[in-house]
């Protein structure tokens, strides 16, 4: 894949946009994310950075555990976060 998308960076970040679904937390328009995406992110952008450390964490540890205990669309929704 490195061969076909070339040497440069800008290629692959090029193809990531044009094939997957990005939500940019830090843009002002939040084009390209969920309704869910931007309720969590209005929810977290004005938490201290202790309280987003601890929510990652928290986070790691479901995923971690391979969200054995969690429904598969509540996983995905963990792993997006």
């Amino acid at each position: 894949m490195c061969d076909e998308l070339g040497p440069k960076e800008s290629y692959m970040k090029e193809w990531i946009e044009e094939f997957a679904t990005l939500c940019d937390a830090n843009a002002t328009d939040k084009t390209g994310c969920s309704e869910q995406q931007i309720k969590f992110i209005d929810k977290w952008s004005g938490k201290a950075p202790e309280d987003l450390k601890g929510q990652l964490t928290r986070l790691k540890g479901m995923v971690d555990k391979d969200g054995a205990s969690m429904k598969p669309d509540a996983l995905k929704w963990v792993k997006e976060r």
